[in-house]
Parts: structure tokens; sequence; C-alpha cells
């Protein structure tokens, strides 16, 4: 289905019953967010539109916060359906022929690959119905998401750059904190593409020109956020999903083409010999504020938009959140490219939400020779953004890797000594765990080698208490026959995981437990999207990995515990994202008001107990 505005989109909603539209007064500043984050984590997930915001235009939240309606965004029924596209195609495309006939039958394929390129006018389009008197961001709803953010973000953003040397554009997605009315900062990470273009304009000695499009049908910021190589046009891809050409238009102020339908459009630069801003922080998608920094400067010189525009956003933070469905679309979408490009003996992939969908991956192989997994994390440890990967396992074909019941059993019969990889290499920019910022370690598992490990497993919670008197222990897995235990630590003990770890073991108290996962006491370890969280982000596995030798054998012991004030780690800890107490209480009174059903308690108020003094730096002695 083909949306060519938000009005569009929003209709489709409310036909299916699939949207809260709510006309009490809510402001953008941290009250959205708290219904947002209610709805996503304990309601129905139904998108949500703030009509009463202040400003002239409603507020979109939520909009990609279902599997179904991310299927309705993309134009399919599930989302392994694109794959197959691919797969399809490239196998038209390179299937043997010689004669005229045999090329002349590709033909219509290659008519179809031209009508998703992107046709371009420099007519005003509907994007361009109202240009702004004055330019002044406060007349549009962008929210302010959490309580310590350095202020508004716009978060659903596609930034358009271009390449001065070649002239091909690119369109990102990076958050874009208000600085004041008529700027923002510019957060694009060292490897993106708007970046190095912004390192090209610096050389040259010359401005860089940026366009901004917010809003439009929907596909259209999902691909600004897929992991595109730079020679593939984003809007190619939105046309290959789409079926039909993306209409571009000219910018008014520069000779750069957005999405004609868009419901806003920022005009403006970036000077290059201007110095960089503080930006941040953000309550960001790893469930932690990613810090202040520092980044350039995006002038406003020009705000277009449609008559009838909608401000979309998004709102990320600890999972799950909408953008839970915007992963998992990319992991089904780039499923098919990695196995035709690496390997066809790569049968399935797993990027797991609760691990922000590249700390932690689980890859299904068909394998044919020993050594196989450890070929395929090394292939995979190089592959564009897999690149930020921590902690990947490789399981084999009869082990279904979403299935997580499946894939603890494929752990629990692993070799300690033989089937752990170490290495080490990029990390992404938001990783917080990391003793060097954009670098850190990498663990690989290779949980292919089904043994029959029958020996015992057993847990002695008196003796350990004996030695641990405050030490908390989940045996979930254990007793489900799983070979992997869970502990809560005291923050004044976390320190010394390891050492808790060499005593347990030689005690005699844990038998048979291959992988020892600790966490801060203050975690739920009931709850398996807080374990998950927490292990993916929390752990630099170069130094908070060890295979430890105890009395009964070999086991991994991982220390996910928060690294505050810890002699070896010298960079800022951030503090876990919750809502503020005062914004809780608004949205607990006025709940009724909203008129969306029944009260849902706030999701922060479970994690209230794992925030560390006050501010976005949870460091007792900030460095």
């Amino acid at each position: 289905m083909l949306f060519s505005s938000f009005q569009g989109f929003i209709n489709e909603l409310k036909y299916r019953n699939d949207i809260h539209v709510i006309s009490e007064f809510v402001s953008p500043e941290l009250e959205s967010t708290e219904i947002n984050d209610r709805i996503i984590k304990n309601g129905d997930g139904k998108a949500i539109l703030f009509n009463n915001n202040g400003t002239e235009f409603p507020l979109l939240l939520n909009m990609y916060g279902s599997e179904e309606r991310m299927n309705l965004v993309l134009g399919i029924q599930n989302m392994d359906e694109i794959g197959e596209r691919i797969k399809r195609m490239m196998a038209e495309a390179t299937k043997p022929g010689s004669s005229f006939f045999d090329q002349f039958s590709k033909l219509p394929m290659l008519k179809e690959i031209a009508s998703w390129m992107p046709s371009r006018s420099k007519r005003k389009a509907l994007c361009q119905q109202v240009i702004m008197q004055q330019v002044d961001l406060s007349s549009i709803p962008i929210p302010k998401c959490w309580p310590y953010d350095g202020g508004k973000f716009i978060t659903l953003p596609m930034v358009h750059t271009l390449n001065p040397e070649t002239g091909i554009s690119n369109v990102g997605m990076y958050r874009m904190q208000v600085l004041d009315n008529q700027t923002t900062g510019m957060h694009w990470h060292l490897h993106k593409d708007g970046a190095r273009h912004y390192e090209m304009y610096k050389k040259r000695g010359e401005q860089m020109p940026v366009s901004v499009a917010i809003g439009g049908d929907p596909v259209l910021a999902y691909c600004a956020s897929a992991p595109l190589p730079e020679a593939i046009d984003e809007y190619m891809l939105a046309g290959f999903l789409r079926q039909n050409k993306v209409r571009l238009v000219k910018s008014l102020t520069n000779d750069i083409y957005v999405p004609a339908d868009a419901d806003f459009i920022l005009e403006g630069y970036i000077d290059t010999s201007e110095d960089f801003v503080t930006e941040g922080p953000f309550g960001d998608h790893t469930g932690y504020y990613s810090l202040a920094d520092l980044y350039p400067k995006f002038h406003i010189t020009m705000i277009t938009h449609r008559l009838d525009a909608v401000y979309p956003a998004t709102i990320v933070g600890v999972p799950p959140q909408e953008d839970r469905w915007m992963g998992k679309a990319t992991e089904r979408i780039f499923l098919s490219p990695i196995q035709m490009t690496i390997s066809s003996d790569i049968l399935d992939m797993n990027l797991p939400y609760q691990g922000g969908f590249h700390n932690i991956s689980i890859v299904k192989i068909d394998q044919h020779y020993p050594g196989q997994a450890n070929s395929t994390m090394n292939a995979l440890w190089g592959a564009g953004q897999m690149m930020f990967n921590k902690v990947m396992i490789v399981v084999s074909k009869n082990v279904n890797p979403h299935n997580a019941e499946e894939v603890f059993k494929a752990l629990s019969e692993i070799d300690i000594e033989n089937d752990i990889l170490f290495t080490k290499g990029p990390a992404d920019v938001l990783d917080h765990s990391g003793r060097k910022f954009a670098k850190g370690g990498k663990i690989g598992i290779d949980a292919t080698h089904i043994s029959s490990d029958n020996s015992e497993i057993s847990v002695d919670l008196d003796k350990m208490k004996l030695l641990y008197p405050n030490l908390k222990v989940n045996t979930k897995f254990v007793e489900n026959k799983h070979r992997i235990l869970l502990f809560g630590i005291d923050e004044k003990e976390s320190a010394k995981v390891f050492e808790v770890s060499k005593k347990i073991l030689d005690s005699g108290a844990v038998k048979g437990v291959k992988i020892l996962l600790f966490f801060d006491k203050s975690l739920d370890l009931s709850n398996f999207d807080f374990v998950l969280w927490q292990v993916s982000g929390n752990i630099d596995p170069t130094f908070d990995c060890q295979i430890i030798e105890g009395e009964n054998g070999k086991s991994l012991c991982v220390d996910a515990c928060s690294k505050i004030d810890r002699k070896d780690f010298t960079r800022n800890w951030p503090n876990v994202i919750v809502m503020d107490d005062e914004t809780i209480k608004k949205v607990d009174s006025n709940w009724g008001a909203y008129n969306i059903g029944t009260f849902l308690e706030s999701p922060s108020l479970s994690l209230k107990e794992m925030v560390k003094n006050k501010g976005a730096v949870a460091n007792k002695n900030v460095r």
C-alpha cells in the first residue's frame, strides 16, 4: 500500500483501529514519552497521535511499534517476503544463458529495476506548500524525550547530504538536538556517510549544504535508517519495497533533492570552519544515556511544510521500544544479501532487540567442515555494520536461532576450552562498556557441536550463602536443564566478580554449569528482557569475559555489572534511562482524560533502583 502522506497512513491506522488519538493536552516534553513507554511495554502497542500539544501540528509516535504495522509500512504480509524477492531476482539475473532470446527474456526485470529509480523535478511540491515566514523550531512539537536529555531532539530526520566530488547523494538518520530556534546539532557517527561527506567539504574549505526531510511515506524514514553502502540510493530501496518510484523535488535553497510528499523540509548548511558544539546527553536505544560530545552545528535557513503536516518522532530507551520492529525488518531484509555475498551456508540469523540489534547475534549455519563457525564469525565481523557486533553465537542447522530454549540448550553443550573465540575490533560509538571509545572486544561461541553432556548439574544454595551471604542467585536456567546460572552481586563486591566465581567453582557449590553471568543486584533477574539487555550492553568481552577453572572443570564467567568507579574503567559510565517522578505522577493523574484504555503503570518504576545519582552520568566521582 502506498502512503503519500502521514495523513493517509494515519487514516489507514484509524480504519484498522490501530491508533490512539489523544485530544487532551499532552506536552511533547517528557509527558508524551511516558505515555508512549507505557503503551509500548505494557499496553496494546498502538500508534499514538497527540492532536493537542501546544503547536498547530499533530505529533505522531510509535508508528513502527508492532510487527503488523511494520509489515503495513513495508507493504508485505511477513518480513521474509522481501528476502525471497531479492533471491528470486538475483537467481534470474545470474541465470546462465547466451542466446539473444535468453538475454531478451531479462528485459522485463531490467524495466522493473528502472521503475524503482527515483524521479526528480524542479517544480514546487506538497512539501513546499507553506514557507515559514521565520525559521522557528519551537513551532514544531519536537519532544524532549527523557529527563536528562540535553534538550529537544529530532529523532526521525532524513538527512540529505552530497558527496562534493561525485555529486552522489546520501540519506542518513542522525539525531538532531535543537540548540535554538534556528540551529541543531548533527549527530553523525565516525563511520557514517554524512560524516565522510563533512570531512570532504572541510578539506575543500567549503560550506556543506544539508536538507532534512521529515515525514511523508513512512517507508522513507525506514530506508534512511537502513545499513546501505554509499553507492546504493536509499530511495531506490524505497522504490524496490514499494514497487513504485519515489518522487523527489529540488530544495528551494540548494541543489539537494528531497521527497516531494514529505511533511517538513529543513534546509540549511554546516559551516565546516566553525567549531563543533556540545550535543547530548540523549536517552538512547542502548537503554542508557549517550553522553555529551562534540558534533557539527546545522544552520537552518528555511523551513517548508505541507498544509496538512504531521510531525513524526520515535522514542528510544530501555528495550523493548518501537525500534524493535525496525531492527527486525532490517534483519530479515538484509539476511539474503549476507547469504549471497558472504556465505550461502548462513541459513538464518537473529539479532535480538534486547541487544540493540548488533550487540548479540545468533547465526545458524549449515556446517560442512571443522572450524566453519569460526570462519563465519570472522567473515561477519568484517561485513558492514556487523563489525559492531560484540557477542556472536553460531548454531547448527537443527537449532532455531529465534527459539531461546533451543539456543540455551546449544550453549549448554559447548566445550568451554575449544569453542570460544576472543578478538578485538571496532565498536559502536554508543557502546558505553568499552575501555576505549569506538573500539572493544568480541566473543564468538561455536555452539554447533551438540554433544551429549550428561554430567550432573547442581547448585548448592546453602553452601553458596555461607561463602557470600548477600549474593542473589537465579536458578531458572538450571531448573530447565541449561548449564547457565545468573547472579546478582552487591556493588561493593562487583569489582571482584572473577574472584567470586573462582571461589564458588572451587567450593563445589556449583557443578556442571558452564556459563556464569553476574549482574548488579538491583537488576530483576527474572526479567529475560532485562537480563539480555544488560549482558549485551555492559560488557567488553576482552575485559569482562574470562574462562575460569574450578574443581569440576572450566566455566565462562561474564561480568555484566555496571563499571562505576572501577579502577580499570576510566570513562564516564552513563545512567539507566527512567522517567522522573513528577512526570510519572502527572501521567498517572491524567490517564483517564487521555481516553486510551485501562490504566498502565510506568515501566520506569521497575528500573528506579538501577539509577545511580542524578544526571546522565552515573559515576559517584566523575573523572
